[in-house]
């Protein structure tokens, strides 16, 4: 008998629920015998997965959508299972495999994150309160951690802020931050405070998501204004 332990703040909840089965039958193919009947496999705690499979429910959970995804320059063009599997050369050692596998986690983490954070938001920055979509249908507006990767921030909503592109970029400077009640806060060191205020939203608090359960955590803010904010 197995158990999988998910380590907190590591999990990414798709889009989309995934079925078990769906109107095609079972998503997970890999679970089904030679006579296409479910095999004691899909009883197993922890069990392989294939690439097809993968890529099948990955997908459904997040459907590939033009309007919320980042530019298609963000990361290498061609099928997931390509991003997966090391460069081909003679040779590669684990520090340049670890390299890949962690680039392509990533890859699927920031497209996972920017769908879900956008999602809440509804594609609106929270500290302007302005909405753009370009021509071609795509958001104008950035999924911004709270707490940072380098910094082991998780990839979940209540450590995201949907944010314009100046106002990612004061964030993650430090120029601007939020209290605990999303009130805006701006940096003595802005040399130019009056703009900063003016690109604000008239509240001069950041718009909270939609959902209640989906507002920044006090514990994600409280890092902000202790280590980036510059007071």
């Amino acid at each position: 008998m197995y158990i999988a332990l998910i380590e907190p703040g590591s999990y990414l909840q798709f889009e989309r629920p995934v079925p078990f089965s769906d109107s095609e039958g079972v998503v997970e193919r890999g679970v089904l015998n030679e006579g296409g009947k479910i095999s004691g496999r899909a009883q197993a705690a922890v069990r392989p997965i294939s690439f097809e499979d993968f890529n099948r429910i990955l997908d459904l959970g997040l459907p590939d959508e033009e309007p919320l995804l980042p530019r298609s320059d963000a990361w290498p063009e061609g099928p997931l299972e390509n991003l997966l599997q090391e460069d081909q050369q003679p040779f590669v050692t684990d520090v340049e495999r670890e390299r890949v596998e962690v680039y392509s986690s990533r890859i699927i983490r920031d497209r996972i994150f920017r769908r879900i954070v956008l999602d809440a938001y509804d594609c609106r920055c929270a500290v302007t309160g302005l909405k753009f979509i370009n021509g071609g249908g795509r958001a104008e507006v950035q999924a911004a951690h709270i707490k940072p990767v380098e910094a082991h921030g998780p990839d979940i909503i209540t450590n995201g802020l949907a944010l314009s592109g100046t106002a990612h970029w004061m964030f993650d400077r430090g120029l601007i931050s939020l209290s605990d009640e999303l009130e805006v806060l701006v940096s003595r060191q802005v040399n130019d405070v009056e703009s900063v205020w003016n690109l604000v939203n008239r509240s001069r608090r950041a718009n909270p998501p939609g959902n209640a359960a989906h507002r920044p955590h006090p514990t994600y803010l409280a890092w902000h204004r202790e280590n980036s904010f510059k007071h």
